[in-house]
């Protein structure tokens, strides 16, 4: 499984950080910035799916 952040539609909700901090972090203007490139520990695939599902602008795509 693999996440993609859309950085453009980010708005900076931290929504993904306060539910997947092991996935996200949040850059010095609050925006969020992925924190793992590639595949997603098999451990974190229900906390990207939470985010991505959190996201009110849709900036985040889960895929397999």
């Amino acid at each position: 499984m693999r996440i993609n952040l859309d950085s453009d539609a980010c708005q900076g909700h931290n929504r993904c950080y306060i539910l997947a901090p092991e996935l996200f972090d949040t850059d010095d203007e609050g925006y969020a910035i992925l924190r793992i490139e590639g595949d997603i520990p098999n451990e974190l695939e229900e906390k990207a799916v939470l985010a991505a599902d959190n996201c009110p602008e849709f900036a985040i795509e889960v895929s397999d």
